[in-house]
């Protein structure tokens, strides 16, 4: 379901804050596309050894700015909207149903590191160009390639 205009607004809110606070640490242009993803990683990485092994871990905030600007990023890329799931889980879906989860994605990186193989990048990158467009569907299970 889609979300309410309250919730939206707060999430754009976050986007906001977000691109401010990453172009005055980059001291460039971070905006909603690819490369500045791939910075937003870095950041992440670099901050993650902050919050491993510490009592309460990553802010759940830090991981809300990042989950809406990573989520408005591929936003701007497909024609994805802001849904809530049954769960009550804040996802981007896409025209042809699918869903992504950046927020779990974005604590997954924290969590594991890129060297633990999350990253943000490559979500958006598999978001954009494959699960957006239906690429995904099209893959026959291994079992089933001619």
């Amino acid at each position: 379901m889609t979300l309410e205009a309250e919730r939206l607004a707060q999430i754009k809110a976050n986007v906001e804050f977000a691109l401010q606070e990453f172009r005055e640490l980059a001291d460039k242009d971070v905006s909603l596309d690819a490369d500045s993803v791939a910075w937003v990683e870095g950041f992440i990485e670099s901050a993650r050894g902050r919050y491993v092994g510490v009592d309460g871990g990553v802010p759940s905030g830090l991981i809300g700015l990042i989950g809406s600007y990573l989520g408005e990023a591929i936003i701007a890329e497909t024609n994805g909207q802001w849904v809530e799931d049954e769960a009550g889980g804040l996802g981007v879906a896409f025209p042809n149903g699918d869903i992504v989860f950046p927020f779990t994605k974005v604590e997954k990186q924290f969590d594991m590191g890129v060297a633990g193989g999350e990253s943000i990048l490559s979500f958006y990158t598999v978001a954009v160009s494959y699960i957006a467009v239906g690429g995904l569907r099209d893959v026959a299970p291994a079992g089933e390639r001619s």
